[in-house]
């Protein structure tokens, strides 16, 4: 097909609808990955933290409702109109029976009414303090006219309940105990991350560092094939060890090609764990940092019954159990209202009226409650909210042995794997002196190639070794961190470096 003639323009938009299909979309960032960046970005992109976040920001604003709770009310009642026409049966003490009545009322009423809590040091004693106003018109259709009455009432009330579970304490306490409890377990978790994250991160090094070791591997290699001057030989005269190199060369290099297969499987797997772009690339650069750290087994278990969210945790669920007995001891207990009022109240049929010539008011009611036989119901609740308590307890208990039993295991792997890789990272510089005193032996006809090979190899071995051990070594001081909640290598508490992060 012929495009003589045609504009540029066509030509461009050709162009662009053949070679666009064979560009990417849209590029990826490169993100240099290291344990600190990939645990920040998890905190940052975690569903987990962002609810565990909202939890605590709900858990604070029921303690705001708890204690708002606790200063003075304004609210204001209104029945207006109440109409009424309708028959009724009512009791007539002059005839001595019920009759029915015919009633037509019409009613304005409206309370207005200013409550408080009665505090008593710092706690509400579960009692309520108010001022009230109390207001209405009552209209009785009488012989075919309105008669209407006005009431108007001022006074104070006092109520008091006793011997019974202080509603307003308790759930004050609580929602105080509630938003702890959130606060620990967001800082559990956001702990717990780390652990799951590192897991992935230590795998990715794994295979970054092997990569090194087999770059190493392969060069020794070829350096051997120039050292047995397999590149002089031409390919239908070489010696059975320039056979064998070039076998041992191909192979390494496909064992490499596979382990940076691994690393490309596994950095997928971490950024939709990450939740990252897909066509961002990882790169993790194996720096190897051994701190030699001492740990003192009685402060570290110091630190795990008192950092560790764990045991407080376990401990506010037990004193809200204990809130929970207190209210199951007040189900069908013998319990006392008090309430009593005192004020100024004026009825009259002018409404111009009620607001002078007030009479005094006054009223006390004391109502009780005794429960005389229930068949053991009560008791058999109670007790079965001591035992509750008693299987926290308990818990509590084995949380503390088995925090131990891990502090001791934990500063035993520790100490068993920063020996090992530190010995390990000095007989890495062995290996590679050997390797290079047996290149000039085997180049002075002093040793065979088997024997050089096996020294290569060992050299391998070796490097391999001391990434097994360096990786115990990382993963003992970090499961030690996640049990003490102490960070030793930065020598401060994860929760003073959680704040200074945030």
């Amino acid at each position: 097909m012929a495009l003589r003639g045609k504009s540029p323009t066509l030509l461009y938009i050709l162009f662009v609808l053949i070679v666009y299909p064979y560009f990417p979309a849209q590029s990826g960032d490169k993100i240099d990955l290291t344990l600190e960046t990939a645990v920040n970005i998890a905190m940052q992109n975690s569903y987990r933290i962002k609810q565990l976040k909202l939890g605590i920001e709900r858990s604070r604003q029921w303690l705001k409702a708890e204690r708002a709770g606790l200063k003075s009310r304004v609210y204001m009642n209104i029945k207006t109109p109440d109409f009424r026409a309708i028959s009724d049966y009512k009791w007539d003490s002059v005839l001595g029976k019920d009759v029915i009545v015919r009633q037509n009322t019409q009613m304005w009423w409206m309370n207005l009414s200013v409550r408080q809590p009665v505090i008593l040091l710092g706690y509400p004693t579960n009692g309520y303090l108010s001022l009230n106003n109390n207001i209405y018109r009552y209209d009785q259709l009488n012989g075919g006219q309105w008669d209407p009455s006005f009431y108007n009432r001022y006074f104070l009330k006092f109520e008091q309940p006793f011997f019974q579970p202080n509603r307003l304490k308790n759930d004050l306490q609580k929602a105080e105990l509630r938003l702890e409890q959130n606060e620990l377990q967001f800082l559990d978790d956001q702990v717990q991350m780390i652990e799951d994250i590192a897991d992935d991160y230590y795998q990715l090094f794994s295979y970054a560092y092997n990569d090194i070791i087999s770059e190493r591997y392969v060069k020794n290699l070829e350096r051997l094939s120039k050292v047995a001057g397999c590149e002089m030989q031409e390919n239908g005269s070489k010696t059975i060890d320039c056979i064998q190199i070039q076998v041992e060369i191909t192979n390494a290099r496909e064992k490499k090609a596979q382990n940076l297969s691994d690393f490309r499987l596994q950095a997928t797997r971490m950024k939709q764990r990450l939740r990252l772009n897909p066509n961002d690339s990882l790169d993790v650069k194996p720096v190897i940092r051994i701190t030699p750290i001492h740990v003192d087994l009685d402060e570290a278990l110091k630190y795990a019954y008192t950092l560790r969210p764990r045991i407080r945790l376990l401990e506010i669920n037990k004193k809200q159990r204990e809130i929970d007995l207190t209210n199951v001891k007040g189900w069908n207990a013998f319990r006392m209202n008090v309430e009593m009022t005192y004020g100024l109240e004026k009825q009259d049929k002018n409404y111009k009226d009620l607001w002078r010539e007030y009479d005094n008011s006054y009223s006390m009611t004391i109502n009780a409650y005794i429960p005389i036989w229930d068949w053991g119901q009560r008791k058999a609740r109670i007790e079965a909210q001591k035992i509750t308590i008693r299987k926290t307890e308990l818990y509590v208990e084995e949380t503390r042995n088995r925090i131990k039993s891990e502090i001791q295991n934990a500063v035993t792997n520790l100490e068993e794997y920063q020996q090992r890789a530190l010995s390990m990272s000095e007989n890495m510089q062995m290996a590679e002196e050997i390797t290079n005193l047996s290149m000039t032996r085997y180049e002075n006809g002093e040793i065979s190639l088997q024997d050089l090979l096996q020294t290569i190899n060992r050299q391998k071995e070796t490097e391999e070794n001391f990434l097994e051990s360096y990786l115990g070594y990382r993963k003992s001081l970090l499961g030690l961190t996640v049990d003490t909640f102490y960070d030793y290598e930065n020598d401060i508490q994860l929760l003073e470096k959680f704040r200074s992060s945030s």
